[in-house]
């Protein structure tokens, strides 16, 4: 292969290896030039272009990464069509990629044009997903590299396949002591059930018993009885030993406990088991959340048919740390739910900031100016009530009393920020202290932007899709962001620590990965009312 600079009239059959401008046209990188293209090239007064020749010996980057792709993909996957030089591994089935880092480590080490990018192991994907993808670097590349590459595959075995999830008969135990509340029961009932459907399994059998030996071990017997493939065990209280009431039923049964202790946080307390045919996970309470919890990866390729054994779950240390920082990757979903399937219920809190001292409005409290017989802050509290919002939280500071007062007829939460004079920060950091753990995301709103309505705030509830990285939702109008801003529950702890008053604006920036920008069709989302004269404008377009 050869790349540089050829003369126009020698670059018939050649790579173009750069766009051009050529007449009213546009020739694309990677154009085969024809002898049509090298007269509109003349013509366009070009004596020379940057250009590939491939030579006898190459394979033009679609054939060999078509190829490679071939060479390398396994069971249950299908091939995309091929373009500049790029070929993608799809996922014919929801399931579980299965990987040898080995050999693709060993194919991608063949030479630097070789570039195969993969999900991690176990990694779990919907049917049409991208399992990985072959890219050739250049535009072309010699054959022999592509059939070492072939040579490896061939000898080390297809290094990516896909597990399907198969349907499996699955059971929960449920295990109840006084301290437990029967709320928690019935939301471990929802959340369970919601991450077996998503992976095509079926719940079949949930049972309640006392925090006994006995009990436990009549309940897994009566899972037994109903054919159960998997049985689910969630107990009021955490296992602490081998000897504790949960492996001792599970024994009791005639069962093995083949395990104890997981480095995966959240789920270190689980527990693996058989009793017979019948695979037994022993569950920490942490499983209740529908949060990617350790014992999601273990149900997932039980379901998946892949064996697991007691070194599989003392190798899962390495990328365990599954508590959503904010400086963790977008997170790996508990289930990939296809759009006919269950959709799990998100719990959104709406913010609404009220704790700062108008300074710029002089001695009246902006928050409580009267817009039409309302103070100013009610249109946020009604924005947000009518929304899609679960719950409605109000951060309180200055005047704290009089706010609470004019607000008193709403079903609000109040969080007091004795801080508030130290900036919108600490108004933050307030309310992510008292959110709930269960709380998903939290939609940030400002308490004087009266133009803001349930609408704005629902197009960014709806917006939000943290599994494909739609984790922070901004408003704009006409290219501009605005407020109020959703935020995922991975940001939670970080804003807890903001400081100023910009609050977490930089965040926005830090993360751009994430962030998704919600197309609004009216300013509202720029209109904030924090001077006399923004405020007697605005009641004078009121009135018009």
């Amino acid at each position: 292969m050869k790349f540089g600079d050829l003369p126009v009239d020698e670059a018939a059959g050649a790579i173009l290896a750069h766009s051009l401008k050529v007449g009213k046209q546009t020739f694309r990188k990677g154009r085969p030039l024809t002898e049509e293209d090298i007269s509109a090239l003349r013509d366009a007064d070009y004596i020379s272009v940057t250009a590939v020749l491939l030579q006898d010996t190459d394979l033009h980057e679609n054939e060999a990464a078509q190829r490679l792709a071939t060479a390398i993909a396994g069971e249950n996957l299908t091939l995309s069509p091929t373009a500049t030089g790029r070929c993608n591994l799809v996922a014919q089935h929801n399931g579980l990629a299965v990987l040898s880092a080995e050999t693709i480590d060993a194919l991608n080490l063949t030479n630097e044009v070789i570039a195969i990018s993969t999900v991690p192991h176990f990694y779990q994907v919907a049917k049409g997903d991208v399992v990985a993808t072959v890219k050739i670097i250049t535009f072309g590349v010699a054959q022999s590299i592509i059939e070492e590459c072939e040579s490896i595959a061939r000898t080390s075995g297809l290094p990516v396949s896909l597990a399907p999830f198969k349907s499996k008969k699955i059971g929960l135990l449920q295990t109840k002591l006084p301290i437990l509340k029967e709320s928690l029961l019935q939301k471990a009932t929802q959340t369970t059930n919601g991450r077996i459907e998503a992976l095509g399994s079926e719940l079949v059998c949930t049972v309640e018993s006392s925090h006994e030996v006995a009990d436990i071990a009549k309940s897994l017997t009566t899972m037994k009885a109903a054919d159960c493939d998997i049985a689910l065990v969630l107990g009021a209280s955490a296992i602490a030993d081998r000897g504790d009431v949960i492996p001792a039923a599970i024994e009791k049964n005639g069962g093995t406990v083949e395990h104890f202790g997981l480095p995966v946080d959240p789920g270190n307390l689980m527990l693996l088991g058989s009793i017979e045919n019948m695979r037994v996970l022993g569950l920490p309470g942490s499983a209740r959340s529908s949060r990617l919890h350790g014992f999601d990866w273990v149900l997932q390729r039980l379901v998946a048919d892949i064996e697991v054994t007691g070194e599989d779950l003392m190798r899962l240390g390495v990328g365990g740390l599954l508590k959503d920082i904010p400086t963790r990757p977008l997170p790996r979903t508990a289930a990939v739910i296809p759009e006919d399937n269950l959709e799990i219920r998100k719990s959104i809190v709406a913010i609404i900031l009220g704790a700062g001292q108008s300074r710029r409005m002089g001695k009246t409290n902006k928050l409580l100016a009267e817009i039409d017989g309302k103070p100013m802050i009610m249109y946020a509290i009604e924005a947000a009530q009518n929304s899609k919002a679960d719950k409605i939280l109000v951060v309180t500071g200055h005047q704290r009393e009089v706010l609470e007062e004019a607000l008193s007829d709403f079903d609000l939460e109040f969080v007091h920020n004795p801080d508030y004079a130290e900036g919108l920060s600490t108004s933050l950091s307030a309310a992510m202290q008292i959110l709930d753990e269960d709380t998903d995301a939290a939609v940030v709103c400002l308490g004087d932007m009266p133009n803001i309505n349930s609408n704005h705030i629902d197009a960014l509830i709806d917006a939000y899709d943290p599994n494909l990285g739609k984790q922070i939702c901004v408003p704009t109008f006409n290219g501009k962001r605005g407020n109020p801003v959703l935020w995922d529950q991975r940001f939670f702890s970080i804003m807890r620590d903001v400081s100023g008053d910009v609050g977490a604006r930089h965040l926005i920036g830090e993360h751009q990965d994430v962030l998704f920008e919600v197309a609004i069709e009216d300013d509202a989302v720029l209109t904030d009312l924090d001077t006399p004269a923004a405020l007697a404008a605005h009641l004078e377009n009121r009135k018009n």
